[in-house]
């Protein structure tokens, strides 16, 4: 099923915050992350294919802090995919607790071949582009 953007919603654990009661900043990545396998999923897909060839290491990856989130917080992390190369997918990210933004970022994922070793970049299967692909903004 081709699609392009999603919404995940989640819930901060205990476990996502730090001693001051805030959600560690390292969390927000696999907020983004976990957001992009959804994505995935509602698109038909998985990151990880069972056969363990292919893979999406980030080669990059920006996120810009504007409000915290705290234990028992309720947010929705909107991901939509900015742009695809023949090797490469950049994903835009929105952080939200309702009205207020926590954070924006992007990260771009790579297509690789994982073996034989050494790893390397190839062309991005033509199933993920057909379900990635529509609406691309760029």
């Amino acid at each position: 099923m081709p699609v392009s953007e999603h919404r995940y919603r989640r819930r901060v654990q205990f476990a996502d915050t730090d001693s001051a009661g805030v959600v560690h900043f390292s969390w927000i990545v696999k907020y983004m992350e976990e957001a992009e396998h959804a994505l995935w999923r509602e698109a038909g897909l998985t990151i990880s294919p069972a056969d363990g060839v292919v893979g999406y290491p980030r080669v990059a990856l920006s996120v810009d802090f504007s409000a915290p989130l705290h234990f028992e917080d309720e947010f929705e992390v909107h991901v939509r995919v900015e742009a695809i190369s023949r090797r490469t997918i950049r994903y835009a990210h929105t952080i939200r607790r309702g009205d207020t933004v926590i954070a924006t970022g992007t990260m771009t994922a790579a297509c690789v071949r994982k073996t034989p070793a050494p790893m390397r970049a190839i062309e991005i299967p033509a199933e993920v582009l057909r379900n990635l692909s529509p609406h691309i903004d760029a």
